[in-house]
């Protein structure tokens, strides 16, 4: 997801824990670990700053999205936020706990995927049944606060943090929906092709199912309800020799690991790869090439 939807639902997370009774710095310490917690797996995106071999790619969302270290990110949180607010108790470790997982499990369900069981295994786990900006995550979390807001002003006695969970068990739901009317559109694609990839559009309920079968990659878009039409047919030159690519350009071979299957061009000019779960208006954002020229 993007770093908006994680800095909400770290809001969130706090929003949903019941306060009463708690100090002002142990209430810090709370925002604090929901907060960082929400947004620590993406530390990985300093590694940009020393890559020379192309391997961004793979390192994003990688070894630090891990589910596996969940209770290593969390503990260190904690550790953290009881030594600037000298506070004690088990309840930081726990919502760090929840935050990170949230966090890493919540990009499971876009496109781009995470290496959600590194080091023990290197690939890339990506349902595709959520845009990794979902647009409804932010609609019910906003939702959520002014209710909470407005009846707090009204003077109402209830607590706030009900409500919160409640907008907690409507994420769940939305997900759960999104999800099962991707699956079933992938069950309803997978025969048809030899290898089958799932986008989310940003409308509920819209897909993109990307196709491939020899040489050819087909995008068909639509809802469960009213069937998928197809968009765009593409034709991968398989033929190609990568490897050249793959010396001018590293990235491209982290690409070609990295993605679920690639459309390959050879068109004289350029050899490159791209991935098709990305090709919008001509072309994918995710495409590696080298120039041609003089070979």
């Amino acid at each position: 997801m993007d770093t908006i939807t994680h800095t909400l639902f770290g809001l969130t997370l706090y929003g949903a824990v019941n306060k009463e009774g708690m100090t002002r710095r142990e209430k810090q310490a709370l925002l604090f670990t929901s907060l960082a917690g929400s947004q620590i797996p993406d530390i990985d995106v300093i590694s940009s700053w020393w890559d020379t071999a192309g391997r961004y790619q793979m390192w994003h969302r990688g070894l630090t999205h891990s589910v596996l270290l969940v209770p290593v990110w969390a503990g260190v949180l904690a550790l953290l936020a009881r030594a600037i607010w000298r506070t004690r108790g088990w309840l930081l470790f726990l919502v760090g706990l929840v935050a990170v997982f949230i966090h890493n499990t919540s990009d499971l369900f876009n496109a781009w995927g995470t290496g959600y069981f590194e080091p023990v295994s290197t690939m890339r786990i990506t349902f595709g049944t959520i845009p990794i900006v979902d647009l409804t995550f932010w609609a019910i979390m906003l939702a959520g606060w002014l209710f909470a807001l407005i009846r707090a002003r009204r003077g109402s006695p209830k607590p706030t943090y009900p409500v919160y969970r409640f907008v907690w068990g409507l994420l769940v739901l939305h997900v759960a929906i999104q999800s099962a009317q991707g699956y079933m559109l992938y069950e309803q694609a997978a025969p048809r092709y030899e290898q089958v990839a799932l986008a989310a559009d940003f409308v509920p309920g819209v897909f993109t199912v990307i196709g491939k079968s020899g040489t050819t990659v087909e995008l068909s878009k639509g809802t469960l309800w009213s069937g998928l039409k197809l968009e765009q047919q593409l034709i991968s030159a398989e033929e190609a020799d990568l490897e050249q690519l793959f010396t001018a350009n590293p990235k491209a071979r982290t690409l070609y690991e990295w993605s679920p299957f690639v459309v390959v061009v050879d068109d004289g000019k350029q050899l490159g790869i791209y991935d098709p779960r990305f090709y919008r208006n001509g072309q994918s954002f995710l495409f590696e090439f080298m120039e041609k020229k003089g070979l």
